[in-house]
């Protein structure tokens, strides 16, 4: 419940505009509810972002596959309503907040990078850049029209990635 009130606020009104007071009333709980569990809203995004992402399906034959149908499955995520600006919103926060930054590091970006390093068989190196290409984009898109990415341009983004990923040449 406070999960979705949280990211039907960020959605009506904006990340800066997503209070813990409005979080609060939007969910029908005291603040103090809210911040017995979360100690900001940035950890409390960072937990809206795990529930709303949820595990990584990770789908497919082949690395091919597997690449593919994880960058779709991220941009529809991205596109959700409320998710991609309470992502983009958060980043910003965490610029400054070196105590955010570590739980998005180890809460939310942890487990899908151990899940594509398995999965791929690559090391942590190119998986971050894959997470950073592919994340930065279509936030990036986000905040620049106000919309999702289109379908063409997630598969356009797909196959640029993978021309990358899959040229077993490219530096470790």
């Amino acid at each position: 419940m406070v999960f979705a009130a949280t990211l039907n606020t960020v959605h009506e009104l904006g990340y800066a505009g997503a209070t813990m007071d409005r979080i609060a009333a939007a969910a029908g709980v005291a603040k103090t509810t809210i911040y017995r569990r979360w100690e900001s809203k940035g950890a409390l995004i960072a937990d809206c972002l795990l529930d709303a992402f949820g595990p990584l399906p990770l789908e497919g034959a082949d690395r091919v596959e597997v690449l593919s149908s994880t960058i779709h499955w991220g941009a529809a995520k991205i596109g959700e309503p409320g998710v991609g600006a309470a992502f983009a919103g958060v980043f910003v926060d965490a610029v400054n907040d070196p105590g955010l930054r570590e739980v998005l590091s180890t809460r939310f970006q942890a487990p899908y990078l151990r899940a594509l390093q398995d999965a791929l068989g690559e090391p942590e190196n190119r998986v971050l850049l894959l997470i950073d290409v592919v994340v930065g984009t279509l936030l990036h898109r986000m905040g620049m029209t106000g919309e999702p990415m289109a379908d063409a341009d997630v598969t356009a983004l797909a196959e640029m990635v993978l021309r990358y990923f899959t040229d077993r040449a490219a530096p470790p």
